[in-house]
């Protein structure tokens, strides 16, 4: 008789890299959420300039978006992983400098300036490696692709919903700079969760022949020529410039114009954020089985200009946050769908460059949203720019449904991507 085959071997889920990534991600998301309130009120309360206060925001955020466009043949070389734990440990130091300037006197514009603009370079490189880690670790907790992007999402609004009330909170009982300190250490522990819990294999780097620039064309040409990533990264380009004008200088203006707490601010923006959040957990439960053309479309209409509005109407701070949490929850499972939209239709050995160019892309018009915003504001007044961006933002939501190519979003890519 002969002997029956030994029983195949099966790998035991492995969930703790997953973890790791999320955790650290969510920690990084935190600690830039606090440093974007902490930052700006310490300028705006210094200067009592929004024009300034924009241009701070410019001088970090400038620097991200460059790194995410140029950063991803780098990321590729030394590793999705490595370029996310160092990345958040050389970010974590240099923000670590700005308490240490203050203490001794040396704290200057022209020096919180130069401060910032490391931070966001090196963020910039963390981030570019830390969507790459997700395909890899979902595989290793064998947890569904689209799953593990939504909850990849999810934590960029639990991070915006722990940051906005702890920097509230830390604001009103200690100095900036001192905050500072705190999102500075935290970004530390962002680099222990990455570079000590994700195996070494999983973001290991690559020894490309292609030469560097060859690399950088490559990922802008495949955004070009896909239709779906093109409308998105239009879209949310677009939109993402007014979005982090209302946050770093329309609503602190609007809290101190209608002579309320800083304490407003950080609420306003937990309660974005804790909509932001259920509606992205719910995303990615459902992402699975949703037309994802009709949640983005509605998502984004119901999620846009409806927030302006209230701000421009009221001064008192209870209907804002009801708006808030309501656009916060309409808005929320747009984040899921886009990263699934992504890891399918990108092949898994060009993410970093393609993810890289997608979110330059994406966010190239945010370092100049708070300089256009906060100008108008000092021009025009708090109202005025209240009403004229909730106008565009909402011409801006109705693309989705006269744009052909946002359709394809429920079609199979054309090609093979991550998931494959």
């Amino acid at each position: 008789m002969g002997t029956a085959p030994a029983p195949a071997v099966v790998a035991a889920p492995r969930r703790l890299p997953l973890a790791a990534v999320l955790g650290a991600y969510l920690t990084s998301v935190t600690c830039t959420a606090v440093s974007a309130i902490a930052i700006p009120w310490l300028v705006l309360s210094t200067t009592g300039s929004a024009t300034r206060t924009g241009v701070a925001v410019f001088a970090e955020m400038a620097p991200y978006v460059a790194m995410q466009a140029l950063g991803g043949p780098w990321v590729e070389r030394i590793g999705p992983r490595r370029a996310s734990w160092l990345g958040n440990l050389v970010a974590g130091l240099v923000v670590l400098v700005v308490p240490a300037l203050h203490a001794s006197g040396q704290l200057g514009y022209g020096t919180l300036l130069a401060v910032v603009a490391v931070v966001g370079a090196v963020r910039g490189v963390a981030d570019c490696g830390s969507a790459p880690l997700v395909p890899g670790t979902a595989l290793l907790s064998r947890t569904p692709l689209s799953r593990a992007a939504g909850l990849h999402a999810s934590a960029t609004q639990a991070g915006t919903l722990l940051g906005a009330p702890l920097a509230a909170m830390l604001l009103s009982l200690l100095p900036a700079p001192l905050v500072l300190l705190a999102s500075g250490c935290g970004f530390v522990i962002a680099s222990l969760l990455v570079g000590l819990l994700v195996p070494g294999e999983l973001g290991a780097g690559t020894d490309p022949v292609e030469p560097y620039l060859r690399r950088i064309a490559d990922g802008l040409s495949f955004l070009v020529h896909d239709p779906v990533l093109r409308a998105l990264v239009v879209m949310i380009a677009a939109t993402n410039l007014l979005s982090t004008g209302y946050l770093s200088v329309l609503l602190p203006s609007w809290v101190r114009d209608s002579g309320l707490p800083v304490a407003a601010v950080g609420t306003v923006a937990a309660a974005s954020g804790l909509g932001a959040l259920a509606g992205s957990l719910v995303g990615a439960w459902m992402a699975p089985r949703v037309n994802r053309w009709l949640a983005y479309a509605v998502g984004f209409l119901i999620g846009g200009s409806p927030l302006y509005v209230s701000l421009a109407l009221s001064d008192t701070l209870l209907p804002v946050v009801v708006t808030a949490a309501c656009c916060g929850l309409a808005a929320g499972g747009i984040n899921p769908i886009v990263g699934a939209v992504q890891y399918e239709r990108i092949p898994v050995e060009m993410l970093p460059r393609v993810l890289g160019a997608v979110k330059a892309s994406a966010w190239a018009g945010i370092p100049l949203g708070p300089v256009v915003v906060g100008a108008l504001t000092d021009q025009a007044g708090v109202r005025p720019t209240l009403v004229s961006v909730g106008v565009v933002v909402f011409l801006l939501t109705l693309a989705p449904f006269v744009v052909p190519a946002f359709r394809l979003m429920n079609d199979p890519p054309p090609a093979a991507g991550a998931t494959s």
